[in-house]
């Protein structure tokens, strides 16, 4: 049994706007599964496929009462295409932030409804991720977090130091996973969380049973009555079992 990691989730006031967004931001396309989601993934791809993890905009009521710990890192290939996608981003709507950073190579923006995100300057280790070169969860105990979400998931630990923990689909394709300690303080909340999915053929309630053996714990995020399942990791990081695909 395993889950694999196939898209982020943005709570959104208006997940039309925003997906329009990240779907340029991305290079990638709009569709719809129904009325209030706005689903942005490659053009031409088969879902679900670990080459890139989606992102998934839902439109709920009050959006500013989410509070999780995840954001995207886009790449880059050289100083001037850096420069240039800053450009383009803030032509979208995007605004710089200050993500409390100092002095660092990389861009904090935040996309139109506030979540900030970083446009990274160019790095050897993502020149094959696609343009997320990683979703980022902040965190108190990388080494913890690693441990989780490597028996979560089917994906491969890289990385793991008191500071900072890198995980990959075990294909070796797609952006990655990383944790990174965080100061409480500087700890910046957004809208972003992640949703896993089992195999085809997985039992859902089984991975869950897993997982809270694990150490997950149950989470009511407001759901109600609906196919997939809320959990909170060892940090309280809250994310969603989707039903198998």
């Amino acid at each position: 049994m395993a889950l694999r990691l196939v898209q982020v989730n943005f709570k959104a006031r208006d997940d039309i706007a925003l997906g329009r967004f990240w779907a340029e931001a991305l290079g990638w396309g709009v569709s719809s599964e129904g009325p209030g989601v706005t689903n942005v993934e490659p053009v031409g791809f088969v879902w679900p496929d670990p080459v890139a993890v989606c992102v998934d905009v839902v439109t709920v009521p009050d959006p500013e009462t989410v509070r999780y710990r995840a954001h995207l890192d886009l790449t880059t290939t050289s100083a001037a295409h850096q420069a240039e996608l800053v450009a383009h981003l803030l032509e979208l709507g995007a605004t710089p932030a200050d993500g409390c950073q100092g002095d660092v190579p990389w861009t904090v923006l935040a996309d139109p409804e506030g979540n900030l995100f970083r446009v990274l300057e160019p790095r050897s280790i993502y020149r094959d991720t696609g343009p997320i070169a990683a979703v980022v969860v902040s965190c108190a105990d990388p080494r913890a977090m690693a441990r989780f979400w490597s028996e979560a998931t089917d994906w491969t630990l890289h990385e793991v130091t008191d500071d900072h923990a890198r995980l990959r689909s075990a294909k070796g394709v797609g952006p990655y996973l990383e944790f990174l300690r965080t100061p409480a303080a500087k700890s910046v909340c957004g809208r972003v969380h992640l949703d896993l999915m089992p195999y085809l053929g997985d039992d859902q309630a089984a991975e869950v049973a897993r997982l809270r053996a694990l150490g997950a714990a149950d989470a009511d995020v407001g759901q109600g009555d609906v196919p997939w399942v809320c959990l909170a990791d060892s940090e309280g990081n809250e994310f969603c079992v989707l039903t198998p695909g």
